[in-house]
């Protein structure tokens, strides 16, 4: 009876594991977001359906090229729910990202979503990093596609001389990004130099010229 039991809470934990593993499900047809609300809860407060509107799940910005006249020579444009507010509760988001010759989307992670990416123009390097440290990595081409798992770091690397573009899929209103370089160097209070010094195996001197050079 203990074993038949023991199974019973392995079946009930690993159901539930594969329920909460992204957002989690509505409960009504929509709830398109209020962001002018003061209610703090995880995601946003619905607003009324009586002032929804067709705006509410439209969204114009991932039609044309982003700027990528910036230092990466790379450009995210997000189509989440902070600027299609009807995504709330939907559990999916989308991106465009475009590249320079030789742009870069630096290293990076997505804490709340895993990341598909199809390929509209050019070729990409691409690869992320595994809890093992090993390394994944591929050339993808115009019409492929790739996946980078939840939580992974990871990046792409536009490897010709012609501008490329790829849009991205995300199983999660919003995804979020974090930046290894930015949030090592860049954050506010600084991270310590004698810390990043020791992590990273080089002297203070040095650390401070990689942090005036990002900021």
């Amino acid at each position: 009876m203990a074993g038949i039991n023991a199974a019973i809470v392995v079946v009930l934990l690993a159901t539930a594991v594969g329920t909460f593993a992204n957002d989690p499900d509505m409960l009504q047809d929509v709830c398109v977001a209020d962001q002018t609300s003061d209610i703090l809860v995880n995601g946003f407060p619905c607003k009324n359906m009586t002032k929804v509107t067709a705006e509410d799940f439209f969204f114009t910005g991932i039609s044309k090229s982003g700027d990528t006249d910036n230092l990466l020579g790379s450009k995210v444009t997000g189509a989440n729910v902070l600027n299609i507010p009807g995504l709330n509760t939907l559990g999916v988001s989308m991106a465009r990202v475009d590249f320079a010759p030789y742009g870069l989307n630096p290293p990076h992670i997505h804490p709340r979503a895993t990341e598909m990416i199809y390929v509209l123009k050019g070729e990409l390097f691409v690869g992320f990093i595994t809890t093992s440290n090993k390394f994944i990595s591929k050339v993808v081409k115009t019409g492929e596609v790739f996946i980078f798992p939840k939580g992974l770091a990871h990046f792409q690397k536009n490897v010709s001389k012609k501008p490329t573009s790829v849009l991205a899929a995300f199983n999660s209103q919003l995804p979020g990004a974090q930046q290894f370089a930015a949030a090592l160097f860049t954050s506010s209070p600084a991270v310590p130099n004698d810390v990043l010094a020791q992590a990273f195996n080089v002297d203070e001197h040095k650390i401070e010229m990689i942090r005036e050079a990002l900021n």
